[in-house]
């Protein structure tokens, strides 16, 4: 597990100037500057409206010195909230109800995706005669770490079809150059991970997808309806003696999800570095179109999207089945509803 850390941004990719920001309308006092976040993949897709806010310097704007510490996948990054040595973590809305059932109350408070833009495709090398999801019993599927929004949204794949995590090896195999090494080698037989690797292995026709969430309708279409998926989350007591500085970070992710909504492709490949781009450029952009619409226009929470997470996680994971979670302290719209009234792109 490698462990990078980031400060928020650099000067030369401020882009939007102070005027916009609620630090230029005199904000609350922020009960601490320094936060860090803990992220499970920071290149994908899923969590770059985290890297907009850095890298463009919203988190900077706000008052706030940012450390970003980036796991192989989500089920890590929690750990770090969950341990202490992280106060915020950017990753999927479910594991707040997962750790709701094991009484440790995280609450989501801005939403990075609604969509989760997770690809299940199978292996044209190990599994050419594939036909069905009954297919991958006994198989080795790759997450980018096991108990991931990856590895849960394969086991949801894998439940409607009869099957359980049981009947499969999940193999964490991250979410960059190696999980496209682990496929192209033959370790693994099929791969539920997230763009750009996913459309890397498509162009190159190592692959075949059999479920996809990267646009609105198919994620309904596995789903059942809105499924939230990237997002900020803490635990209540960080919220609650941080107000202000929740809200400074919310205004940043704001910040960043209305400038994806009118960026130019060069706009994006000038802001992300260039580890991202997987060594192909267009390749990245054809990626962004891809999962674009399954960013959060304005970090709000659909109204149904608890529900649905919920729904998808009793389908398969003992932790969640006959635990009453209170969706009601897994979320709140209450800090974009304010930064939405005050911040401009």
């Amino acid at each position: 597990m490698q462990r990078r850390s980031f400060l928020a941004g650099s000067a030369a990719l401020a882009g939007a100037s102070l005027v916009g920001s609620p630090l230029a309308f005199g904000q609350s006092k922020l009960e601490t500057s320094k936060v860090s976040i803990a992220v499970g993949g920071k290149n994908l897709f899923y969590y770059l409206p985290l890297t907009i806010a850095e890298r463009r310097n919203f988190f900077k704007d706000e008052g706030l010195e940012i450390e970003i510490s980036d796991f192989a996948g989500g089920s890590q990054a929690l750990k770090a909230a969950v341990g202490g040595s992280a106060d915020v973590v950017s990753g999927a809305f479910e594991h707040t109800l997962l750790l709701q059932a094991k009484n440790q109350y995280f609450r989501e408070f801005v939403l990075q995706g609604r969509a989760p833009q997770i690809v299940l495709a199978v292996s044209k090398k190990t599994m050419a005669n594939y036909k069905t999801i009954a297919d991958l019993k006994g198989k080795k599927i790759g997450v980018t770490a096991p108990g991931s929004s990856t590895s849960i949204m394969a086991s949801f794949v894998l439940a409607k079809a009869g099957l359980s995590a049981k009947d499969v090896s999940f193999i964490g195999v991250g979410a960059g150059a190696g999980a496209i090494a682990a496929l192209q080698s033959g370790q693994i037989d099929a791969l539920a991970n997230l763009d750009p690797v996913m459309t890397k292995l498509e162009r190159s026709g190592e692959i075949r997808v059999v479920s996809d969430t990267r646009t609105l309708a198919d994620t309904h279409t596995v789903f059942g309806g809105n499924m939230p998926a990237g997002c900020l989350y803490a635990s209540q007591t960080f919220i609650s003696k941080n107000p202000n500085t929740t809200q400074a970070l919310t205004n940043a992710m704001v910040r960043a999800l209305k400038w994806l909504q009118t960026a130019t492709g060069t706009e994006l490949i000038n802001t992300v570095p260039e580890s991202y781009l997987l060594g192909d450029r267009a390749l990245y952009l054809d990626s962004w179109q891809h999962v674009k619409e399954a960013m959060s226009p304005d970090g709000l929470m659909p109204a149904d999207g608890p529900a649905t997470s919920l729904k998808t996680l009793q389908a398969f994971d003992e932790t969640v089945k006959g635990k009453p979670i209170d969706l009601s302290k897994t979320w709140t719209n209450d800090f974009v509803k304010k930064a939405l009234a005050t911040v401009k792109a």
